[in-house]
């Protein structure tokens, strides 16, 4: 294959990781060349699991899409709850601290409303919001589009925005965790938010509950064993036993924390 071929069709599902779906028409004019040159590509990259053709263009697979927000906010409460907490534990009054998009970093939030004097760098309005009630913090947002319904903010924008700061403490999700460790999101543009607030902190959180274990998610953004601090509600199935030894120094394991 062609090196220049090689590219659009990177290019291709880089797009479709980005907006779920794309019209074959569309790509063709985006890359001008014509439809039977995108009808290849489209039908090549369609021949994984991840993309498939439907009438006229291309979209993720089911299994490869977010749930929505709401949804994912109302599920594992109690779980999500204590891994709020059992991060909260680890950040004092006065610190500076990014939180990236998700129910289970909007958790955290909501468990660090007893802390004081935060300075809170964050795209994620649900966490801005939560933390707002204490008038001694803080809070600095991105500009840009409001993404809905998930009440957050994405693109270059806010990569530009998280570059100007640095912070004590980066607490971030991930929608997935390949076997490997891997780190999955949704969108390019969610990997390259958590990868910049983790360059520009001292010490890195992830916060995840034990059903993102095994999750299929289309983009790759570093892998847990980079990661300063994991903090789980419960250890999944046993086929991750070894990445978790791999990782027990900076594991920690939120069941039995004060609710």
């Amino acid at each position: 294959m062609s090196s220049k071929k090689q590219r659009r069709r990177e290019a291709i599902s880089a797009l479709v990781l980005e907006q779920g779906a794309v019209t074959v028409g569309s790509l063709a004019e985006r890359f001008n060349v014509s439809m039977q040159t995108i009808r290849r590509d489209v039908d090549a990259l369609c021949e994984g699991d991840m993309l498939h053709r439907v009438h006229g263009r291309i979209e993720l697979s089911e299994e490869f899409l977010n749930t929505p927000f709401d949804q994912r906010a109302g599920t594992n409460l109690m779980g999500k709850r204590a891994i709020g907490e059992a991060a909260a534990e680890l950040i004092p009054d006065g610190a500076t601290l990014f939180i990236s998009i998700g129910s289970t970093p909007l958790s955290v939030a909501q468990a660090l409303r007893r802390r004081k004097g935060l300075t809170v760098i964050t795209n994620n309005l649900s966490a801005a919001m939560a933390l707002s009630e204490e008038v001694s913090n803080r809070i600095i947002l991105p500009g840009g589009e409001v993404r809905l319904p998930d009440r957050d903010i994405l693109g270059n924008d806010v990569l530009d925005f998280f570059g100007r700061f640095r912070a004590d403490f980066a607490v971030f999700g991930a929608a997935g965790i390949a076997e490997d460790g891997g780190l999955l999101e949704f969108h390019t543009t969610e990997v390259r938010a958590m990868q910049k607030i983790c360059e520009n902190a001292q010490q890195s959180i992830l916060v995840i509950d034990g059903s993102k274990f095994g999750r299929q998610a289309p983009a790759l953004g570093g892998n847990i064993a980079d990661i300063d601090q994991i903090i789980i509600d419960r250890r999944p199935g046993d086929r991750f036993a070894p990445l978790l030894t791999n990782i027990k120094d900076r594991l920690l394991v939120a069941e039995g924390q004060p609710r």
